[in-house]
């Protein structure tokens, strides 16, 4: 059987069950014995396998939030009579010769109508129009194919002019224009510009059947082929005619160089202008402060920074344009200020048009799966504890440092990456791409001299695959097999035996090369030169492997920078995405700190994207939604991680939020003293009702406010709490009392019925400890969990009535979610829908008595008693901010630890 065999026994079958909605059991059946007829030779099993990861793919529905202020519908009205050239080519493609779902193009093709017709009407739109929006997708997750199927549906639709702002590496720029070749212009850009007859057709170009439209490139695919005035002036005499495209990074020369040709096309300012933002939190926010007059106005006459200002230039220079910002973290551009304009540069980048939360489909692999996010989620059997780093790459290396010997846990992740190839090889994915990223520092000459070692250490184990060592104390085979054994066997998703993996060892081994991506290196990729035989990489790099760029086939991750950016930390995941049928040999070997500080954020990010959802529900527009984040609880992570002014004063509401304890001291008097002070707390109220005296909790009704108070007056908090820091959360509470909100309280002290964990008394009442796992990430002067909350904690005061209520409501938002990761519907309501039902007056304090488990130093069991409280706030309508100020000492050390 040959990959060439294989793929086109899948496009027969794809072709037979295109139209079977939902396909079940008997139609894979039936199509692969169809597809058998025809190829004997291919596994039918291995078929059977691939079919129905393509069919059992769903995408749940975008979300959008806008401002419909001046823009005229067209789409509709005009829909039939667009010809979508484009589009069908590209749709074709998609379906034929990537592989996708058909529900995942179905989404896509509803997604891409829904942003186009957010923007306006390019063939009959008269006068001057200018749309601001924004797309957010997730990390790795496909961002290029839905801005790529935009471009042509836009192009189909008239828009003349599209300009793609694509990072500001070569790289990222390169790989970018080589998808728009692939995608929409259907030639190679670095044989030709512009597509002639006899020329290089790849892509949509090459499909048969189907009509091809043309549009023209200013830019090409290799290294250095960004925007040349020189090479555009030869196209001036084409503009308006057919489409063109230019794929340009952002840098300030080059975006000059474009902007002065644009001003000298006075033909061309009239075309409709598409700008596509591509990574649009980087390089393109401006930083600067903006000063304010004696009135607390803008200055009109502002300075902005370099690249942000090139990009409104070119915006404000076309009497109609188009910007869609793309972007996966896009609290950055959320926290741009509204409505400030500059004389010179024009409006700045806020998305005041709309903003469209995109979903990602089931078989997306992001953070909230890796690292376990959610209600009762388990992190995936990935990640590994990157150890003894820190003598061969310290943190503080400076660009002349040579590192000593390899750590054992990086040699551990280059044999991990030579069994996860050999496995591919043995499951007949013989031609596909194998990637290992290796980011651990951020000076080039030192990643030149990890690259060095690591092509030694690959070279010494492929060296001893060929020749063989069983006459060694430890034999390559015997190392690689106990490897296998115990990290790989018990979670494989597909039963794969050893001799078949030993088989594999040495073509895949032999097949794989060091590579340095990095600005100094001559190194490329290769992908799409050899993607018809594959390639193995192990990729050494810094800035350029963080954003954008795509390692094909990636498996194994080794990856010890840290960053105080909350954008740039999540970009940096090169390890999410897509990973079909090799999951199971997917590996992230990284620090405590690390994980600590991705489960974080992530937390942050899904929270952040579930109030977008819920604020789409409710007609909110994007300014809405800016104040809201800045505002969120989350907002304290991804405000204190994007380029805070020391001593900035910020406001946060806690309407419709939960906060927990989810840091804690490792003293023993502070943890004494908090347990003293909830004893008293719980002395000082009325006795609990006998029905509300459990196993599993202890319930105190009609607590007054005042009493609230005063406990959070006496805990003594861990700064690693950051939601939960006792004075805001008081004046939150003062403050709603005002509109006479949270005067009635409900307080649970929360028991583990089992008693398994022994038990303590408190106030009278004996309960049970609770065990909670700390996470690695736990240092010296903290413990860190995961979670306090478990999930139906917070029904605990609600009635029969809002009980069913918030059941209801939590069906309905995930019915309309672009977040839900299963097709089950929920079973247990929502923290979101629970605090929605809650009556406005009532407030609960949920008290937790915690016995955290950890490893000690010699293997043992190592555990600490804690006493945690988590608040859960009604929604409320009335509900005002309360201020506080980030001092940059503090964030960096809270949160980067350093």
């Amino acid at each position: 059987m040959t990959t060439t065999e294989l793929r086109q026994a899948l496009d027969i079958a794809r072709v037979l069950l295109r139209d079977r909605d939902p396909v079940t059991s008997e139609d894979l059946t039936g199509a692969i014995e169809r597809a058998a007829v025809l190829y004997p030779g291919v596994s039918r099993q291995l078929l059977l396998d691939e079919l129905e990861r393509s069919f059992n793919v769903w995408v749940g529905p975008g979300t959008n939030i806008e401002n419909n202020e001046d823009h005229i519908p067209w789409l509709e009205a005009r829909r039939a009579e667009i010809r979508w050239d484009f589009w069908r080519r590209y749709e074709l493609y998609l379906e034929q010769e990537v592989g996708l779902p058909p529900s995942v193009i179905s989404n896509l093709d509803r997604l891409t109508d829904d942003v186009l017709g957010r923007l306006e009407d390019p063939a009959r739109r008269p006068g001057p129009w200018d749309r601001r929006g924004m797309v957010v997708g997730h990390v790795q997750s496909g961002k290029t194919s839905n801005y790529t199927a935009l471009i042509c549906k836009a192009a189909d639709a008239g828009y003349k002019l599209i300009i793609v702002l694509a990072g500001r590496h070569n790289s990222l720029r390169s790989q970018t224009q080589l998808r728009i070749d692939e995608g929409f212009l259907g030639y190679d850009t670095q044989v030709n510009r512009a597509i002639r007859e006899g020329h290089k057709r790849i892509g949509v170009g090459a499909l048969r059947g189907v009509a091809h439209p043309h549009a023209d490139s200013l830019t090409t695919s290799a290294d250095n082929g960004d925007f040349l005035t020189r090479e555009a002036a030869r196209f001036a005499g084409h503009l308006g005619n057919i489409p063109i495209i230019l794929v340009v990074k952002k840098v300030k020369s080059i975006l000059e160089s474009l902007n002065n040709w644009c001003a000298a096309q006075e033909a061309g300012r009239s075309l409709p202008l598409l700008v596509i933002d591509d990574e649009a939190d980087d390089a393109s926010i401006n930083t600067r402060a903006i000063p304010l007059d004696e009135d607390g106005r803008v200055d009109p006459d502002h300075d902005v920074t370099a690249i942000n200002g090139s990009i409104r230039k070119l915006l404000h220079s076309f009497d109609q344009s188009a910007y869609v910002a793309y972007t996966a973290t896009p609290f950055a551009n959320i926290f741009i200020q509204a409505g400030v304009n500059s004389e010179r540069h024009g409006e700045d980048l806020f998305p005041r048009s709309f903003i469209t939360n995109l979903p990602a489909p089931s078989n997306y692999v992001g953070p909230a799966r890796v690292f376990g996010v959610g209600d009762g989620a388990e992190p995936l059997n990935m990640v590994r504890p990157a150890t003894g780093w820190r003598e061969w790459m310290p943190d503080q290396h400076k660009k002349d440092h040579r590192p000593g010997e390899l750590p054992a846990s990086l040699k551990e992740a280059v044999r991990t990456f030579v069994l996860s190839c050999a496995a591919r090889y043995a499951r007949g994915q013989t031609t596909v791409h194998n990637s290992m990223l290796v980011h651990v520092t951020r000076f080039t000459a030192v990643q030149n001299r990890v690259a060095e070692q690591l092509q030694d250490e690959l070279d010494f184990l492929v060296r001893r695959i060929r020749r063989g060592d069983e006459h060694a104390q430890l034999s390559i085979r015997d190392e690689l097999q106990a490897l296998w054994m115990r990290d790989f066997v018990p979670g494989l998703e597909q039963p794969l035996g050893w001799d078949a993996v030993h088989a594999a060892l040495l073509p895949a081994a032999d097949k794989i090369r060091v590579k340095t991506i990095n600005g100094t290196a001559a190194d490329t990729l290769e992908y799409y030169e050899k993607r018809n035989v594959g390639v193995s990489v192990i990729a050494v790099g810094g800035d350029k492997l963080s954003r954008g760029l795509t390692l094909e086939g990636l498996s194994v991750s080794y990856y010890l920078r840290a960053s105080r950016m909350y954008d740039t930390l999540m970009q940096m995941g090169r390890w999410f995405g897509y990973r079909p049928g090799y999951l199971d040999l997917c590996r992230l070997y990284t620090t405590p700190d690390l994980i600590d500080w991705y489960t974080h954020v992530t937390f942050a990010n899904e929270e952040l994207r579930r109030e977008f959802d819920d604020m789409a529900a409710r007609g909110m527009t994007p300014q809405d939604y800016g104040l809201r984040v800045r505002t969120h609880p989350a907002g304290l992570t991804v405000t204190a991680v994007n380029k805070m002014r020391s001593g900035t004063k910020m406001r946060v509401s806690f309407a419709g939020s939960i906060s927990e304890t989810v840091g804690f001291h490792r003293d023993a008097a502070r943890n004494a003293h908090n347990r003293q002070a909830m004893e008293r707390f719980l002395q000082g109220l009325p006795g609990p009702r006998p029905e509300d005296t459990l196993r599993n909790r202890v319930l105190w009704r009609n607590v007054p406010a005042a009493e609230i108070l005063t406990l959070l007056d006496n805990l003594t908090v861990h700064e690693g709490s950051r939601r939960a820091r006792p004075e805001l959360l008081a004046r939150y509470i003062e403050q709603r009392q005002q509109d006479g909100e949270l005067t009635d309280w409900t307080v649970a002290l929360v028991s583990n019925s089992t008693r398994v964990e022994g038990t303590l008394t408190l106030a009278g009442q004996e309960v049970g400890w609770l065990k909670r796992t700390a996470m690695e990430s736990s240092g010296p002067g903290q413990i860190r969990l995961r979670r306090l909350v478990s999930p139906t904690d917070e029904q605990i005061d609600l009635n029969a009535e809002q009980l069913e209520e918030a059941r209801e409501l939590t069906l309905r938002n995930w019915q309309r979610s672009s977040t839900r990761t299963s097709r089950s519907e929920p079973t247990v309501p929502s923290g979101e829908a629970i605090r929605s039902v809650r009556k406005k007056r009532n407030g609960l304090l949920l008290l937790y008595p915690v016995r955290t488990y950890e490893e000690g130093p010699d293997g043992t069991a190592q555990i600490t008693e804690v006493m945690g409280f988590a608040i859960s706030f009604p929604d409320s309508r009335l509900a005002q901010t309360v201020e506080y100020v980030v001092n940059n000492v503090y964030w960096e050390t809270e949160f980067i630890g350093a």
